[in-house]
């Protein structure tokens, strides 16, 4: 399954918000500094989908092409 997620750095609190039934935004703590909105952005998404995780595109953009595997 294939997800469009817009991501929001440096917010107050984690928040996954579902758009429509491929797209999702995103609140995350973390800055956009060396890589760690992008890890903490697939913890949270493994969590809440319970499966993997594999971004496809967009990992230096906001707007991120998410792979969800079985």
């Amino acid at each position: 399954m294939m997800l469009k997620v817009k991501v929001k750095p440096g917010s107050e609190k984690q928040e996954i918000m579902k758009i429509s039934e491929d797209e999702y935004i995103v609140s995350l703590k973390k800055r956009a500094e060396d890589n760690r909105a992008n890890i903490e952005l697939i913890k949270l998404l493994k969590k809440y989908f319970k499966k993997d995780i594999k971004p496809i595109k967009g990992l230096r953009s906001r707007n991120k092409i998410i792979e969800v595997g079985n």
